[in-house]
């Protein structure tokens, strides 16, 4: 997988990316993992009370289960969830700042006394990802296959190749290639140290967020061109050489 730059630099951009990147037609499948560490941590406050109402019962009742190690990799620790309580979770612990710091002393009492270790290195750095313990956010989305776009839906993405033909090359290679191709993004492993430091007090992000995104090129590209749109972002990172408007 390669890195995509969203152009999300505030922690209030990163939302609205989170959102739109499951927000658009051309999602084929997705599967969001969250930690109960994550839901029992946020406060049962804010504008997301009713969202996660049901993910922080869950949370209190999985935490509290005997039989339950919440300090292992035990995969009941993880709830399926939506695009809605990842950008919630995410807001607890971003901003405002007063917010965030009752939800970070939440999580670093929690992970004290699970006796598991606070984070040491910088957040969103990506030497650190297969290591990360506990994941507290686990997402990413599936596209739908090239060959089985609508040209009354999704004229947009096929017309992104330029003509006809190169379209045509693309559906042949996805549906030729061994393994097949498969079109999919995701956000960057998070665990205590995006949670607990991804921000400063001024709401900026420590790093700019990207998402890791496999598949055709030219259909990705296209893909989060509109969701940097849908986000309120240039489609084009400023900063890239090779930007230009679209």
């Amino acid at each position: 997988m390669i890195a995509y730059p969203t152009g999300a630099r505030r922690a209030d951009e990163a939302l609205r990316v989170v959102r739109a990147l499951g927000g658009h037609r051309y999602v084929g499948g997705r599967l969001h993992l969250v930690h109960a560490l994550a839901f029992a941590t946020v406060p049962d406050d804010g504008v997301d009370a009713d969202v996660l109402r049901e993910p922080r019962a869950w949370a209190e009742q999985t935490l509290a289960a005997p039989a339950l190690d919440a300090a292992s990799r035990d995969e009941r620790l993880w709830r399926r969830s939506t695009e809605a309580e990842i950008a919630a979770v995410l807001s607890a612990f971003w901003a405002p700042v007063e917010r965030a710091a009752v939800a970070r002393a939440s999580l670093r009492k929690r992970l004290t006394e699970l006796e598991l270790p606070l984070p040491e290195h910088a957040p969103f750095d990506e030497a650190f990802e297969e290591a990360t313990h506990p994941l507290l956010i686990d997402a990413g989305w599936e596209l739908l296959a090239l060959s089985t776009l609508d040209p009354a839906r999704h004229r947009g993405a096929m017309d992104a190749f330029g003509h006809a033909l190169a379209y045509e090359s693309a559906c042949f290679e996805e549906e030729t290639a061994i393994p097949p191709v498969t079109h999919l993004y995701e956000l960057p492993a998070l665990g205590p140290a995006e949670l607990l430091m991804g921000t400063s007090d001024e709401g900026e992000l420590k790093a700019p967020l990207v998402v890791w995104v496999d598949g055709d090129p030219t259909y990705l590209d296209y893909v989060m061109r509109g969701v940097r749109r849908a986000a309120k972002l240039p489609e084009r990172d400023p900063d890239d050489p090779q930007a230009d408007d679209g």
